[in-house]
């Protein structure tokens, strides 16, 4: 089973590419029994969709000037 250092660091990566099918399984098993990896996970999605909000409402005011 994955470490939670190496279910981070995972996470973090398929932000940016994709994950193919052994991560995924990997990641699945090790969210499965640990609260502190789907915090995280949790985390860096809110921060992912906070950020395309914030360069979308940029590129919104950006535009009317």
């Amino acid at each position: 089973m994955l470490s939670c250092k190496q279910t981070t660091e995972l996470l973090s990566q398929g932000q940016d590419r994709m994950l193919n099918l052994r991560e995924k399984i990997a990641l699945r098993l090790h969210l499965a029994v640990c609260e502190g990896c789907r915090n995280f996970r949790r985390q860096i999605d809110f921060l992912r969709h906070a950020c395309r909000h914030f360069t979308a409402g940029n590129r919104h005011e950006d535009s009317n000037d």
